[in-house]
């Protein structure tokens, strides 16, 4: 967990309905970074279990997320940051999310993707943007996201919202955005300022690119409404795209193949 992921979701929890009860996957809390990564501070007062595969501080319940012991549609928000890289079927894990979580549920979930390999105890897998757009394409409104170099993000993340939850409204995703861009910044200390603009001058702008630029985020807003009826053969739905880059907003509708 960086400073800027943890910025990242107070902007989420305070910006977008999340309904109880809780459930965070990967919730172990790893010494040395006690402040940052426990999320459960977030949600004062609500219901709340942390889930990890291994027992110790922050966890509740000792599970693997691919069989998770919970009954289906029993969870209103799930959380799982920085957690999937680390599971060696990934898609066995998201199914499960989606089983547990109910039809006015939210998935909040975060990877890394330009990061080194780090072991808890495995790291198997990067995703990119794209790809947690195929693997939340079920879920009908996705607030999708990343920061770092637009060639090689940092993080990736996604707000996924359930086909009953509350998707948000205009005003709470200007809040969201207005929130990110005041929490999420993880600022760079004198002496590695120094350094990379330094490098930056003896070997260009490229090699330094991700902590130049970690601070700059990417966030669109996804929805792909049902359409009413389908063809047997080939349908159609449209996706609205809202794309802002830190201040800026461009909005694009494109079609694809159902």
């Amino acid at each position: 967990m960086t400073r800027f992921l943890r910025g990242m979701a107070r902007a989420m929890v305070e910006s977008f309905t999340l309904p109880d009860p809780i459930l965070e996957i990967g919730s172990y809390q790893v010494e040395g970074q006690e402040d940052l990564i426990d999320l459960r501070g977030l949600f004062a007062g609500r219901d709340y279990t942390g889930v990890d595969f291994r027992a110790g501080p922050g966890v509740d319940l000792v599970a693997n997320v691919e069989e998770l012991p919970l009954p289906d549609a029993s969870v209103g928000t799930v959380l799982a940051f920085s957690v999937f890289e680390h599971v060696k079927h990934f898609w066995k894990g998201f199914e499960e999310v989606r089983r547990v979580l109910r039809p006015d549920g939210v998935l909040l979930v975060c990877c890394p993707f330009y990061f080194h390999v780090h072991a808890y105890p495995h790291d198997y897998w990067r995703f990119t943007p794209e790809a947690f757009e195929s693997l939340l394409e079920p879920y009908p409104t996705r607030v999708l996201g990343w920061h770092g170099p637009q060639r090689r993000p940092l993080n990736v993340w996604c707000a996924a919202f359930r086909e009953e939850a509350q998707i948000p409204t205009a005003e709470q995703y200007a809040a969201y955005e207005q929130k990110l861009s005041e929490y999420a910044k993880e600022p760079l200390g004198f002496g590695r300022q120094l350094r990379y603009a330094l490098g930056r001058l003896l070997c260009g702008r490229r090699p330094f690119a991700p902590h130049l630029d970690r601070n700059n985020w990417t966030s669109e807003l996804r929805t792909t409404p049902r359409p009413a009826k389908r063809n047997r053969l080939l349908s159609f739905v449209t996706t609205q795209i809202v794309t802002a880059f830190g201040s800026g907003k461009r909005k694009a509708t494109i079609q694809k193949a159902a």
